[in-house]
């Protein structure tokens, strides 16, 4: 899919002219979640200082320095750790609606997250960053230079008015609930973007003509296979858009 963006909005755009909008988080709601975060990496910070204390009485220097140490090594394993966990949103972006994303819409890898918080503290430079908060505001696709390294956006999280689709999961049978743990897991791993995606396209299969359709949910297929590895049995004899609407029936059915 190619990602284009203007000032407020990214467009992600199949080659069959499918296209889908997600709005783009604006510099305020970025800024409220940053901060956010740093009240939790202090809290964290503090109490492991409390530890680090003992070191002063026989070593100003090394404690301090320790200090120092220990609050990079918080703030890189906190972004880590919480976008990996929950699929590009820490404590701040839950709190403000908003995620880190793919800038081609799909899942983030842990490539990209690693790198995007590796670069924090070029952004955080001089003070406050300073440095990631012009680059993100004169930026066309409002990134920062991690997000630009990692080819990551930040997008406002939209809950998506899902539609009556009981009659597009009726009377079908779903081999991937045959594994409920898998199924599970698969839900939790799908971005929601990709469902959504997935879903519009589930949706509107019919409006698509017969090459439009197979290409679509091939692509659609090839970004959700990997997230789950099923058993042959369950995954064997399924066309790309049966396996879609399968993994899409679990992320909005909640495997029911």
């Amino acid at each position: 899919m190619k990602a284009l963006f203007n000032e407020s909005v990214l467009s992600l755009r199949t080659p069959e002219g499918m296209e889908f909008t997600l709005p783009l988080a604006g510099p305020v709601s970025r800024l409220i979640a940053l901060w956010v975060d740093l009240l939790g990496v202090g809290l964290i910070t503090s109490l492991i200082n409390r530890l680090i204390d003992f070191i002063a009485v026989f070593s100003a220097d090394i404690a301090g320095a320790l200090q120092v140490l220990v609050f990079f090594a918080v703030s890189l394993l906190y972004g880590i750790l919480c976008e990996w966990l929950w699929q590009g949103q820490t404590v701040g972006k839950r709190v403000l609606g908003i995620r880190v994303m793919d800038r081609d819409g799909l899942p983030m890898t842990a490539a990209q997250i690693v790198v995007r918080n590796l670069l924090r503290p070029v952004d955080m430079l001089p003070i406050f960053y300073l440095v990631g908060g012009a680059t993100a505001l004169f930026s066309r696709y409002g990134q920062r230079i991690g997000d630009m390294a990692a080819n990551t956006v930040v997008v406002r999280s939209v809950e998506v008015a899902v539609p009556d689709i009981r009659q597009l999961f009726a009377g079908k049978f779903n081999s991937l609930l045959e594994h409920p743990h898998l199924a599970a897991r698969l839900r939790q791993r799908v971005a929601p973007a990709v469902a959504g995606i997935a879903l519009d396209a589930l949706l509107r299969r019919e409006t698509l003509d017969p090459e439009a359709r197979v290409r679509v949910f091939a692509e659609l297929a090839a970004k959700l296979r990997p997230l789950v590895e099923f058993p042959a049995e369950a995954v064997e004899g399924l066309s790309d858009e049966h396996f879609v609407r399968n993994a899409i029936e679990i992320v909005y059915r909640g495997g029911k």
